[in-house]
């Protein structure tokens, strides 16, 4: 599973606030442990991604964080924990099922009825549906709605409270590519405005283009958890071969600055541990009396850092 931030939309807003601490968190379903001694904190103003495949615990530990699945060990707690969280999850807006509303009801109707349910003022109806793109579609019937304008209405839905925090759930999941995209541009927009987000997805497309840090979790065991762009600012690997394969192997099996050496389909991958660029490779193998017939250098992307850091576990 993985966390990740997008965007820092204003640093004004990443400041000290933490809005969720998890200390050794474990749950177990019988002889099954969906979470494993997980620990990370949310801060303030971040887009936080809990990135991993079906199974790996991540719909498990939003349903702790947010009291409606019990924890077998460990402890959580919202904002500064001096709050129950029963008062913290007033200022939570969350998603963590497919959205239910009322088919026959308009979308406005719905969310007069949420706010009635939450207790808050219908004041910030039309304002919300107008952030998610539904202000004109505010008297239609949720029956007549696409799944992902269902899916941006739960969104205006979980927004009515003006949280501090809004938890997405797989948010994307069985959308079109227009959805996909539009849910998307939605999160970054919500970002924009200074809420912090945590959404969890098994999806690394869009942790890579909707966050700004990311836990990932496999077999409920945390992996990985920091910045997005700090898990793929790797210098990097070439791709190259030679009419001299062997020897070439050789050279790059013995030199300080690679980590590791993969030969596969008659080219070689050639992973960096330090800063390299083509050219002086080039020379430099070039001086050792070999000549490249193909040399390519590229960055690691968050795919390959991810399958790289799974593998090995």
């Amino acid at each position: 599973m993985f966390l990740v931030e997008l965007t820092e939309p204003n640093n004004t807003l990443c400041t000290l606030s933490t809005i969720l601490t998890i200390n050794n968190l474990t749950k177990k379903f019988g002889p099954l442990t969906a979470v494993k001694d997980l620990s990370f904190t949310i801060e303030k103003g971040n887009v936080y991604g809990i990135l991993g495949p079906n199974g790996s615990g991540k719909s498990t530990t939003l349903g702790i964080v947010l009291n409606v699945v019990n924890k077998t060990s460990g402890e959580f707690y919202w904002f500064d924990g001096t709050v129950s969280t029963h008062e913290a999850l007033k200022k939570v807006g969350a998603i963590i099922e497919r959205p239910n509303f009322y088919p026959y009801m308009t979308a406005e109707q719905n969310l007069k009825l949420v706010c009635k349910i939450k207790e808050v003022p219908t004041s910030k109806i039309w304002e919300k549906l107008e952030l998610v793109g539904l202000l004109d579609r505010k008297d239609d019937k949720f029956r007549t709605y696409s799944l992902g304008m269902k899916q941006r209405l739960a969104i205006a839905s979980a927004l009515l409270n003006d949280p501090e925090i809004l938890i997405l759930d797989e948010p994307t999941n069985g959308l079109d590519p227009q959805g996909i995209h539009q849910i998307r541009e939605l999160i970054k927009e919500i970002a924009s405005r200074g809420t912090t987000i945590l959404l969890a997805s098994h999806l690394l497309d869009e942790v890579e283009k909707v966050c700004s840090h990311v836990v990932i979790l496999r077999k409920g065991e945390k992996l990985y958890s920091g910045r997005v762009d700090e898990m793929i600012a790797s210098h990097g690997y070439f791709q190259l071969s030679s009419s001299k394969q062997e020897a070439l192997l050789s050279l790059l099996q013995d030199h300080p600055a690679f980590n590791r050496i993969v030969q596969n389909n008659g080219m070689i991958t050639a992973f960096l541990n330090e800063p390299m660029e083509a050219s002086e490779l080039n020379k430099m193998i070039f001086e050792k009396g070999l000549v490249l017939s193909h040399l390519v250098k590229r960055k690691e992307s968050l795919e390959e850092q991810f399958l790289t850091l799974t593998n090995n576990q």
